[in-house]
């Protein structure tokens, strides 16, 4: 039987913004993508595929329904099902951009039956890539496998399914890293553009006879 995702409705892209959301030093570097099963339904999740586009980090939260009493289903609050999952080796490189990528259930933090929406949240620290996100997204459900993509071979000596646990005690927050390294940016072009054309040369000193001028650079 042929390998069908489940329905679902992705929602548009929501880039998250820090003070004056006019200029690219607003940027916080995060992106948030909301998906929607039909109303009423909910999947037991198997599988999700996607292709990325210079995404660097992903963790995904899912909300779940649950039996009230009464026999009424209603979803529960949101919980972390996937946390800053490793898309790119290194946010200020290639490798990885634009890969397929498969997530399937055992890496998940808990447990993801009966999911009836998921939140993407994607992080890209790096300032070198001012637009990003993930594309073909589909879900899965059990019983299903999703058709091989020719997925990125790197994935395969990724030992850990999430980064370290004391990984936030050993790098600083993203969204003030890439707040700061576009500062910066901005401030090195201001810089650059400021310095004067010309050149030091040689100065009359008081005092000195006329003729008799003083080099500045040091002789051997």
């Amino acid at each position: 039987m042929a390998c069908e995702p489940a329905p679902c409705t992705v929602k548009s892209p929501v880039t998250l913004q820090v003070g004056d959301v006019r200029t690219e030093l607003g940027r916080s570097g995060v992106v948030v993508i909301d998906v929607l099963l039909p109303h009423s339904q909910a999947i037991d999740l198997q599988e999700i595929v996607f292709k990325n586009y210079y995404t660097a980090f992903l963790t995904m939260r899912v909300q779940r329904r649950s039996s009230a009493d009464g026999g009424n289903e209603s979803p529960s609050k949101w919980v972390t099902c996937l946390r800053n999952y490793c898309l790119m080796p290194n946010p200020h490189t290639e490798e990885g951009s634009q890969e397929y990528f498969s997530l399937s259930r055992h890496q998940m933090l808990c447990d993801v039956d009966r999911v009836a929406a998921l939140r993407l949240i994607l992080r890209q620290p790096s300032p070198v890539w001012l637009h990003f996100t993930i594309e073909e997204l589909q879900l899965f459900p059990a019983g299903q496998k999703s058709p091989q993509k020719g997925f990125p071979a790197w994935l395969s000596h990724t030992a850990p399914q999430e980064q370290p646990t004391n990984l936030h005690d050993e790098l600083p927050d993203a969204d003030k890293v890439s707040s700061e390294l576009q500062q910066m940016w901005v401030l090195t072009e201001m810089l650059q553009a400021s310095q004067p054309a010309a050149q030091i040369g040689r100065f009359d000193v008081d005092g000195c006879p006329p003729g008799l001028e003083v080099d500045l650079v040091p002789k051997s």
